[in-house]
């Protein structure tokens, strides 16, 4: 399959909330089922780094490295031969440029919004922001340097280790994409600070996230990646 867009991702940083499925459930695409570790299901809300995008290998002035955070929720569809893909849906991504909003939104559906935002990056401490209603929301970490190996069958494994984004296309279609990468190193978050108003960007729907303890935070090193050109399940 052709690959649409090359690029790395970065010192991701990952705020995972245990949900009930009726709060998922509205926004699951036609083919997915819900996926869970553990018997929970998941909600992310993540905040990264894009660097060195390539569309179809072609680079776009100023749009080459910018920040993105995005909340995202964890599927999985059968194939015919029993085994699953796992994958992920996209409740918004808010990225600062344009240009990748309206790309994205229109080649796979995806739920993109502009906004300014802003992002610093230390030794050992990183944060990402974004500004809506001319408030800035914003999360960040401080954490070990030395980076960890990402151990399989673990709660950061199952986070980080989902390989298809899925969209709902109509009723009874869905897109899928596949994101190939290696898996992540991780790092020892030391603190953590959020301060984001979940129903002003997301909707009133996930109010209920600002009020809930996130019950595991990671950093994730990230890699290179790759977004492969998208297909129609009906």
């Amino acid at each position: 399959m052709a690959t649409f867009l090359t690029a790395e991702w970065r010192k991701l940083i990952f705020f995972n909330y245990a949900v009930p499925e009726t709060l998922l459930l509205p926004f699951l695409p036609a083919h997915t089922v819900l996926d869970t570790w553990h018997n929970t299901h998941y909600i992310s809300l993540v905040g990264f780094l894009f660097k060195d995008t390539l569309l179809k290998g072609w680079r776009v002035p100023f749009h080459r490295t910018f920040p993105e955070i995005n909340l995202r929720f964890y599927v999985k569809r059968q194939m015919p031969d029993g085994t699953w893909r796992r994958g992920t849906v996209f409740i918004k991504e808010v990225v600062p440029k344009l240009a990748i909003s309206l790309v994205a939104n229109w080649i796979y559906k995806e739920h993109y919004e502009t906004l300014p935002m802003r992002y610093e990056h230390k030794t050992d401490f990183i944060s990402y922001g974004l500004k809506k209603a001319n408030q800035w929301q914003e999360l960040s970490v401080n954490f070990a340097p030395e980076p960890l190996i990402m151990q399989p069958e673990s709660d950061m494994a199952f986070i980080t280790e989902h390989y298809f984004g899925y969209n709902a296309l109509h009723a009874t279609k869905t897109i899928e994409y596949q994101v190939t990468h290696p898996s992540w190193t991780h790092f020892n978050v030391l603190g953590s600070a959020l301060n984001f108003d979940f129903s002003s960007v997301y909707g009133s729907t996930f109010e209920v996230l600002s009020k809930t303890i996130p019950k595991s935070i990671i950093l994730a090193e990230g890699s290179e990646i790759s977004v492969l050109s998208r297909s129609i399940i009906e």
